[in-house]
């Protein structure tokens, strides 16, 4: 076989065939690499979603509290009892919870 030949069987075969194969690796990567981006994207923002509910229970605690510091004396002791009164019914399971009657 003759060198010329051969040059340009590689050129007009050869070359072609290593870069179809050589393009469907690089789009399997990219399809690969774009599933992950877009699961990372959904995690981000399930994240994203249980911080912002964490803040917003934080902050609704924080106004309790401010609205507690800011108030007078007397509404004090009567606010933060308010407050325990739905803990302890919640946390006894039915009994009553101190200082209510027993019917």
């Amino acid at each position: 076989m003759e060198p010329s030949l051969l040059v340009f069987f590689m050129i007009v075969v050869g070359i072609p065939v290593l870069g179809g194969i050589g393009m469907a690796c690089f789009q399997r990567w990219l399809q690969h690499k774009e599933k992950m981006s877009g699961l990372i994207a959904n995690q981000t923002a399930e994240k994203a979603a249980q911080y912002a509910s964490h803040v917003e229970r934080l902050e609704a605690r924080l106004r309790v509290v401010e609205q507690i510091v800011t108030d007078g004396g007397a509404q004090t002791a009567a606010q933060i009892e308010a407050l325990r009164t739905p803990q302890l019914r919640a946390g006894k399971a039915g009994q009553p919870a101190s200082g209510d009657p027993v019917a």
